[in-house]
């Protein structure tokens, strides 16, 4: 098999949905945020920097505001019969998002995916403080995981899929043998090697 091991984006990649961009919703600044997000994604704006002026707008939102928007998050169509091909055909199939892992465990409970990595919210009381409780998973983060991702199991970078969305997926998809855009931003289907509009597009790459 030429390809072992597959990483990917959660928000607008295995989710339709943008998880802060649905906890903004809940806040006064729901309008803001999405701004921001889009941005984030079209690599107009610091990756970085965007998710700390996003994460200070939640302030003082209660920790319950993360099921809120788990129950709102939706699943990309074709995103669990593609994970369940790749499940049988024995890929090591990993989560790399510069989302919350806070949501991310609740939409996803049940996988069974060998890796997530997200980042986590700070709270105080009850509520948001408005900072990151864990480093940030920007771009070279995210090309970091592939790495080490493929490293704990003995698989060759050659044999790895990173499939995302927008430009803080760049370098991840850049490392992976095979990079995938799933209705991406311009700026990482520039990148990418191969460009799919249904996640089930996978599928037969890897059959």
């Amino acid at each position: 098999m030429k390809y072992r091991l597959i990483l990917f984006d959660v928000d607008s990649t295995m989710t339709s949905t943008e998880g802060i961009d649905l906890m903004g919703e809940l806040s006064p600044h729901g309008t803001q945020i999405a701004d921001i997000t889009r941005q984030a994604m079209e690599g107009s704006l610091d990756f970085e920097s965007s998710i700390r002026a996003r994460v200070a707008l939640l302030k003082d939102l209660p920790e319950t505001v993360t099921s809120a928007a788990a129950e709102a998050s939706r699943i990309s169509e074709g995103a669990e019969e593609t994970f369940k091909a790749l499940k049988d055909q024995g890929f090591r199939i990993g989560l790399a998002s510069g989302g919350f892992h806070e949501i991310i465990e609740k939409v996803f409970a049940g996988w069974n995916f060998d890796l997530i990595v997200a980042q986590r919210l700070h709270v105080a009381a009850g509520r948001l403080t408005g900072q990151l409780a864990s480093p940030i998973v920007g771009r070279a983060e995210k090309a970091q995981v592939l790495r080490e991702f493929a490293g704990k199991y003995g698989i060759d970078l050659s044999e790895t899929i990173a499939v995302g969305d927008g430009s803080n997926d760049i370098d991840m998809i850049r490392t992976a043998g095979l990079g995938i855009a799933y209705r991406a931003k311009a700026a990482l289907r520039a990148v990418a090697d191969h460009q799919i509009e249904d996640l089930r597009e996978i599928i037969p790459l890897v059959s």
